[in-house]
């Protein structure tokens, strides 16, 4: 983690928050009563700023300087807004294709998924404000700079984008082991977005009930899932592959 990552002190971030930089998480101690931090923490509701309440030995072991009991980490992207891209998609020409990343929390993982998604031409990637990796320098560094050439949307419920992507023409596909069909069975050269869960999780009940498919990635040996990051890539470069072949 790079010193540059990393604000703390109430003035500084609340001047970070109020001049719209881009912030991945606020985290501030837990039974804090300044009525300072409370202003704080309603601007970043506001700006739909993720804040995690924690105990003061975990901000003190990422900065033992004056932090007041707040601490925030920058983001490393300028989020963008799935409503003004699948326009330009569509403008353009092209067949929108997206990826849906749900309970996906590792930073490597997230990394490698973003290098992947840059080189298979991917229009977005949208995560959730909670429960998602932090994109910092070490996603960065796993993506070899792919996340700095992607689009990635930062959203308050996937639900609702879900219901977005919907009325905007797109089939919802989501990765899981809970089907019969595998991915190779789906349509993928029509406007598609593609849901992938975290390996310990899987995708959400409530995201499974709003797709449009279930499918699967057949495998054949006795571990029973591949790596969140394998799974983008088998299925990113199935869509390319249908694609290509039009």
């Amino acid at each position: 983690m790079k010193k540059s990552d990393v604000i703390f002190g109430i003035h500084p971030i609340m001047e970070a928050i109020n001049s719209e930089k881009e912030i991945d998480k606020i985290l501030v101690q837990k039974d804090m009563r300044n009525p300072a931090i409370f202003a704080l923490v309603k601007a970043a509701n506001e700006h739909k700023i993720p804040v995690q309440y924690v105990p003061l030995e975990k901000i003190n072991r990422i900065t033992t300087k004056n932090h007041q009991g707040v601490l925030c980490f920058m983001s490393s992207v300028e989020y963008q807004d799935i409503e003004n891209i699948l326009p330009m998609v569509y403008e353009k020409g092209e067949v929108p294709l997206v990826i849906i990343l749900d309970r996906i929390t590792d930073v490597r993982n997230f990394g490698a998924i973003a290098r992947t998604v840059e080189c298979a031409g991917i229009h977005a990637v949208i995560i959730p404000l909670k429960n998602a990796a932090q994109i910092n320098a070490d996603a960065v560094k796993t993506s070899s700079g792919a996340i700095h050439n992607i689009n990635i949307c930062r959203v308050s419920s996937l639900l609702d984008s879900v219901k977005l992507l919907k009325n905007s023409g797109l089939q919802i596909v989501a990765c899981t082991e809970k089907s019969e069909d595998t991915i190779y069975n789906i349509n993928l050269k029509i406007p598609t977005a593609i849901i992938l869960g975290s390996e310990e999780d899987g995708i959400s009940n409530e995201l499974l009930a709003k797709a449009d498919y279930l499918a699967k990635i057949p495998i054949l040996g006795e571990i029973q899932s591949l790596n969140a990051s394998v799974a983008a890539g088998v299925v990113l470069y199935e869509a390319v592959r249908q694609r290509l072949c039009e």
